[in-house]
């Protein structure tokens, strides 16, 4: 029925609008058409006086309106270090280019019903004025070499990459569609080499396995980075061009694929720190799920996002990641809690090239947990908790013989008779 309704409503629009045309023609007629053009002409001088003054008052209704929601006012003053710089040249530009949008709006539709044609008035021609043309290249030249220097000058500030000794934390971000495959190196603080000819369902990122550095990688499915350390991201694209957008730290960069790009951030405030500025204000202090009122407020499920800001496809909008900041102790009892890619799911399986070989990582690991296991039998207050497994001392298939692998285990026991595990006793 609605349907029918609406195809109703559109039949008797039209005919009403056909109708309107055939009686403004036969005005046109008995009234003569120059007299229906300067009509014509005064309505639309004075149409344009309202929207000269509609529009303007609307622009600065909305600007105070939404200016809460801004990136860069109210509770939205940047998260890093060098957004402010960033935030300030943004203030600059606006400044300029909205004196100019103020005069060129009220000058346009001023003009046209100042202008307006009318009975006995003629058009002056004027070919040129040289004084006018001096002002109107002279005055916004001066303002773009103001606005460049400005620009370079917050890039160079910006953009410079890391030096050898400074303390930083390198993560790396690829674009892919419709998702961000994030990395993150383990204990050894490198991120392994990447070969894009071993691409594959299990190994996304094209990690080459042969390299040590990759072992211990992560691949986490959220950002997680410490308060007020310096972050450097590796940013890439695997299929199309991406773009790296963390809107609330100012940071955005193009990920290309094939071209590695960098951003380098310091983040100045945790998610909970956000939160509570947002807690302040009015717009933040309602609902976050207008059909749950009883539920949290929207200041309390605000979230910093990592977003694409490239039209890379059909999905582009899902490629949406949680950013978290955090204290240092929570970033590293988070960090603890990740394991390494390589171990959880290539290890051993048809595209580990390492299969069957004993890694250092593994003999390392295998000794922490043996120390560990030795340390809580000589605490245990029940003889049969005293009891330390070997896992690792195995036999060759079919003899008495130990596999040499068998040696690391060996060495932990012998490490462990003789030093600092049995120390307690």
């Amino acid at each position: 029925m609605t349907p029918l309704l609406i195809l109703i409503c559109l039949v008797l629009i039209t005919i009403v609008v056909i109708q309107i045309g055939k009686v403004t023609e036969l005005a046109s007629s008995i009234r003569g058409e120059e007299d229906t053009q300067f009509e014509t002409n005064r309505w639309s001088g004075i149409l344009s006086l309202v929207f000269l003054v509609v529009f303007l008052v609307g622009c600065v209704y909305s600007a105070i309106y939404y200016k809460n929601y801004m990136l860069g006012y109210g509770p939205h003053a940047s998260a890093s270090q060098h957004g402010g710089s960033i935030d300030f040249l943004f203030d600059i530009t606006l400044f300029f280019t909205g004196i100019v949008f103020v005069i060129t709006h009220i000058a346009l539709f001023w003009f046209a019903y100042k202008y307006q044609g009318r009975k006995g008035r003629k058009a002056e021609f004027i070919s040129h004025n040289n004084k006018l043309e001096v002002i109107w290249t002279l005055v916004p030249a001066i303002v773009m070499t103001l606005l460049v220097i400005s620009g370079l000058d917050a890039w160079n500030e910006i953009m410079p990459d890391v030096a050898d000794d400074e303390d930083f934390i390198e993560i790396e971000a690829t674009g892919v569609q419709f998702n961000w495959l994030l990395r993150y190196p383990g204990p050894d603080n490198m991120l392994g080499t990447r070969d894009y000819k071993k691409i594959t369902g299990v190994n996304p990122l094209g990690q080459d396995w042969t390299d040590p550095k990759n072992h211990d990688d992560l691949q986490p499915g959220e950002i997680v980075l410490p308060v007020g350390k310096k972050v450097r991201v590796r940013i890439t694209a695997r299929d199309v061009l991406h773009n790296f957008y963390l809107p609330h730290f100012r940071v955005k960069m193009d990920a290309v694929p094939g071209i590695p790009t960098y951003f380098i951030f310091t983040p100045t405030k945790t998610t909970e720190e956000y939160r509570q500025e947002l807690s302040n204000y009015a717009e933040y202090q309602v609902p976050s799920d207008p059909d749950d009122p009883n539920g949290p407020q929207r200041w309390e499920t605000f979230e910093y996002e990592l977003a694409c800001a490239e039209l890379c496809g059909n999905g582009h909008f899902s490629m949406r990641r949680v950013v978290r900041i955090v204290s240092e102790a929570e970033y590293e009892a988070w960090l603890g809690q990740q394991k390494s890619y390589y171990l959880g799911n290539i290890r051993n399986g048809d595209e580990d090239p390492l299969k069957g070989q004993v890694l250092d990582l593994e003999i390392s690991q295998r000794k922490t947990d043996f120390t560990t296991a030795v340390k809580q039998a000589l605490g245990a207050p029940d003889s049969v908790e005293k009891v330390i497994p070997l896992n690792y001392v195995q036999y060759e298939t079919g003899s008495s013989t130990l596999t040499a692998d068998s040696q690391y285990e060996l060495d932990n026991l012998g490490a462990g008779t003789q030093g600092e595990c049995l120390s307690a006793d």
